[in-house]
């Protein structure tokens, strides 16, 4: 694809990590941004650490560069009620302030293509979505963080598209997973390892989409190439993921089994544990006691359909996944397995 030269922000990071090394691999020249050291070594690669929130060296970054791939974020589900001044400032900083830095410097250096990670969480309103699409409205009263920056941030990079030969869209991945995941399954594996995952919780009729990352990073590329004059994707958003909504602890089962742990036949009702969870979160707002294990927001995953279609990116993009969820587990067991030795490791 004619890309030219690419930025990756947040190179360091699993995603993009992920999609530097695919880049490279397809010969493409590719610089790295990130406040982390990215751990890649390649001829074509070009490694630069710093903040997302120092304009100046942003637009630096973006100087002679063709493409960028905005991943660069911070990750705070927890609830702005709860959290601190201090952790609510940062994810404005890095994931508005911080996008918007990215565009402005798109525009000043004469980027084409700006390609934003968003989150499918921008529509998610706490009731059942069953095969949503990009029509399919922002959420309003935002119940976290990363929504609520994730769902700003969006509307600003879509809003800069067709501005000074800029081209922009933004991809909605669900939860992302496959090797070098630090997310998605670390929290499964610290229950196996200290023994508290003994029920299923609900009914194991709700369904949720993943993406994992190698079919996310096919979505990607698939869009930076129809971003142009005459592409598909310009000031467009996209649902990218697996295309296989399947309950969460269904989808969990693999991984139990195969690191040898037993799989749980006990089932707790959804509702049952989401209300005592809501119950502890008040508590802990009004009273500051521990945080619950998990949020409200975290049961949903568990408990209510939210999936959806990928139709509008087969029909614009051309994507179809990869991988299927079986062969993506597959491919990305022995890193999870790996992850479960060092966890465990770490416990002793």
């Amino acid at each position: 694809m004619g890309l030219g030269k690419v930025l990756v922000t947040g190179g360091a990071g699993f995603l993009g990590k992920n999609l530097a090394r695919e880049l490279l691999n397809r010969g493409h020249q590719v610089r790295v941004f990130d406040l982390a050291e990215c751990d890649l070594e390649h001829p074509d690669l070009e490694k630069v650490q710093g903040n997302i929130c120092d304009k100046t060296l942003v637009t630096k970054v973006c100087e002679g560069i063709d493409t960028v791939f905005h991943t660069a974020a911070v990750i705070e589900i927890r609830s702005t009620k709860v959290v601190s001044q201090q952790v609510k400032k940062l994810s404005y900083d890095i994931n508005l302030g911080g996008t918007q830095n990215i565009i402005d410097a798109c525009l000043t250096q004469g980027v084409k293509r700006l390609v934003y990670t968003s989150s499918n969480s921008v529509v998610i309103n706490g009731q059942p979505i069953a095969n949503g699409n990009e029509a399919l409205p922002y959420v309003d009263g935002f119940r976290d963080l990363y929504t609520e920056t994730k769902a700003k941030a969006e509307q600003q990079v879509l809003a800069a598209n067709g501005r000074n030969g800029l081209y922009t869209c933004a991809i909605r991945p669900s939860g992302i997973w496959g090797p070098g995941d630090q997310t998605m399954f670390k929290l499964l594996i610290k229950e196996l390892l200290n023994g508290s995952f003994k029920a299923l919780v609900g009914d194991g009729k709700a369904r949720l989409d993943n993406s994992y990352v190698h079919n996310l990073i096919h979505g990607k590329l698939l869009a930076a190439g129809q971003l142009s004059k005459s592409g598909n994707a310009p000031g467009q958003a996209y649902f990218i993921n697996d295309g296989d909504p399947i309950n969460m602890m269904e989808f969990s089962r693999p991984l139990v089994e195969q690191l040898g742990y037993p799989y749980p036949k006990k089932r707790i009702s959804y509702k049952l544990i989401k209300t005592v969870i809501s119950a502890w979160e008040k508590l802990h707002q009004w009273f500051k006691v521990s945080e619950p294990p998990q949020s409200t927001l975290a049961l949903e995953r568990i408990g209510i359909d939210n999936f959806f279609s990928i139709d509008k990116a087969r029909r614009d993009l051309g994507y179809e996944p990869l991988y299927t969820t079986e062969s993506g587990m597959k491919e990305a067991m022995p890193y999870y397995k790996e992850l479960h030795q060092k966890m465990k490791e770490e416990t002793i």
